[in-house]
């Protein structure tokens, strides 16, 4: 895995304009974890002040995320990482198995009217300026899938700095 990835630690010195806000849960594999998924992500970037649309947004891709986790991998838990930094909100999904093919778009067919599921990630492809998975190497079976969405909420400062008057930023 990549430095700087979801899920693994942040190499870079907090300055002004590179700092990130974290947030995860963990969770167990149950079918009620992406209700609770979805309230833990919402009651977040509120407290973020991240506006309405990208927030909603973000509450339906985590929602697929974990859902998918959830269904496709063995295992009795998932993690969920949001990360706020760069005019981007990154989502990530960590769970402890995965079949053999890994995450795939799934596309109706045109006799296929009903039924639910295998779309999830179609969803999440249309809605996201990116997203992709990588395995968990190094450290047990699993799967991270992240996705991400540009936005243009407050960005994320220091811990323990107040905002400085614009033109005023330290060189970094």
């Amino acid at each position: 895995m990549a430095p700087g990835n979801a899920l693994t630690p942040q190499l870079t010195a907090l300055c002004p304009g590179n700092a990130v806000r974290r947030y995860g849960f963990q969770l167990p594999a149950h079918a009620e974890s992406a209700g609770r998924a979805r309230q833990l992500t919402h009651d977040r970037l509120v407290r973020w002040g991240v506006a309405e649309e990208t927030r909603e947004t973000a509450v339906l891709v985590v929602s697929e995320l974990v859902t998918n986790a959830i269904v496709h991998a063995a295992g009795n838990r998932v993690i969920c990482e949001i990360r706020d930094g760069g005019g981007q909100l990154r989502i990530a999904v960590e769970d402890q198995g995965y079949g053999p093919t890994g995450p795939q778009l799934h596309r109706m067919a045109e006799d296929e009217t009903e039924g639910e599921g295998g779309r999830g990630l179609f969803l999440v492809d249309s809605m996201c300026s990116g997203w992709g998975a990588h395995d968990t190497s190094g450290y047990g079976p699993g799967r991270v899938v992240w996705a991400e969405l540009p936005h243009s909420g407050p960005a994320p400062r220091p811990s323990g700095t107040a905002p400085r008057p614009s033109g005023t930023e330290p060189p970094c």
